[in-house]
């Protein structure tokens, strides 16, 4: 896929003493989307949940919050095929992630103005004997537009 601009600010938060690591990028493709790169970088044999589950009655699942939804209409959300099996801590299959997963978020402007996506991942970590309380991790991240022509 070919982008228009790239990535004007790259982020990357770490939480103190938390086995997740986050960082995000935007970039602009050339139709005018804007794709936000949620990734996260995670210790070994922990995971966070995918962005659905089966039931609510388990794990908090990822999600990811724009702060000014008015700014951008969300087209889609992409995330890796999501491991899917039981999990002791909760007596129930959900599914999830480990490793380095990448969420993505293809958004349409709604404003000629430059571009700012601000928001909020939360989510929730969890290895085979433990879970840590969900966590929100803010980003913003400026979005490099290409002049017209």
């Amino acid at each position: 896929m070919i982008y228009s601009a790239l990535l004007s600010l790259w982020m990357s938060v770490a939480i103190a003493g938390s086995p997740a690591q986050w960082s995000f990028s935007a970039m602009q493709r050339s139709d005018g989307m804007v794709e936000l790169h949620c990734q996260a970088t995670l210790e070994e044999g922990w995971h966070l949940y995918a962005t659905k589950l089966p039931s609510d009655e388990g794990p908090i699942p990822t999600s990811i919050r724009l702060k000014d939804p008015h700014a951008f209409a969300l087209v889609a959300l992409q995330e890796p095929k999501p491991v899917e099996e039981y999990d002791p801590n909760f007596a129930m299959v959900v599914r999830h992630h480990s490793g380095t997963p990448s969420f993505v978020l293809v958004l349409k402007p709604n404003t000629k103005a430059p571009l700012v996506v601000e928001g909020e991942v939360e989510f929730m970590l969890c290895n085979d004997k433990t879970c840590l309380p969900p966590v929100g991790v803010p980003f913003r991240v400026d979005v490099a537009t290409e002049p017209k022509k």
